[in-house]
């Protein structure tokens, strides 16, 4: 079994606890909001597909069947987005807990405070997260507009409703899997600064 040393990892000095960076303190402001957004898009997605397999079950108009059938998942899918990145933002506050709590450990003790560089797989789940955002939130506008047109009458968007949803569906997918790997590094993230502060930590002891 072999045993990490500080030259296994890239860190900054300080001379007292550091602060959260920019990502860390967004991440501590915006977390909660964003589950409670996600839990208000679900409840709407919900209840608008009861009144779709109402208006299926009563024989409604294919206008505005058509129509639903892009307002249900684009609300189900601002949910996703909302509660992923609710997911995204409670990692980032994990990490700044990490940052300043390691940091005024090793002041306490006594020691020069080492604080991790951002590490590689910290900066894709950053990129990766506002890519997969964007990728659902577009498939959403996509959705809200798509429906907007077949409610409005025009005969062409009821004609490639089903087409569109099938296409916007694909985007959704993408979208979720780039959010998943995005939220994956994010928790590798995490163990890396665990190491990290494990091997200070025995360097101060030492």
């Amino acid at each position: 079994m072999t045993t990490a040393t500080a030259t296994d990892f890239r860190y900054k000095t300080f001379d007292s606890a550091p602060s959260r960076i920019l990502p860390q303190r967004i991440g501590r402001v915006l977390w909660l909001p964003m589950l409670l957004m996600a839990l208000v898009a679900f409840a709407v997605g919900f209840i608008l597909a009861i009144a779709r397999a109402d208006a299926i079950a009563s024989g409604g108009a294919e206008s505005t069947i058509a129509s639903l059938n892009h307002v249900v998942p684009g609300f189900m899918f601002l949910g996703f987005a909302s509660v992923f990145a609710a997911i995204s933002f409670a990692i980032a506050r994990i990490l700044g807990e990490f940052r300043v709590g390691g940091g005024a450990v090793q002041q306490a003790a006594g020691a020069q405070v080492h604080a991790l560089r951002m590490p590689g797989s910290a900066k894709l789940f950053i990129v990766g997260m506002m890519m997969a955002m964007m990728t659902l939130l577009a498939a959403v506008i996509l959705h809200f507009v798509a429906a907007a047109a077949i409610a409005g009458g025009n005969a062409s968007a009821l004609a490639n409703a089903e087409t569109w949803a099938i296409q916007l569906e694909a985007v959704r997918r993408i979208g979720t899997a780039v959010y998943l790997l995005s939220i994956s590094l994010g928790l590798a993230t995490i163990v890396q600064v665990l190491r990290f502060q494990a091997t200070r930590i025995r360097q101060i002891a030492g």
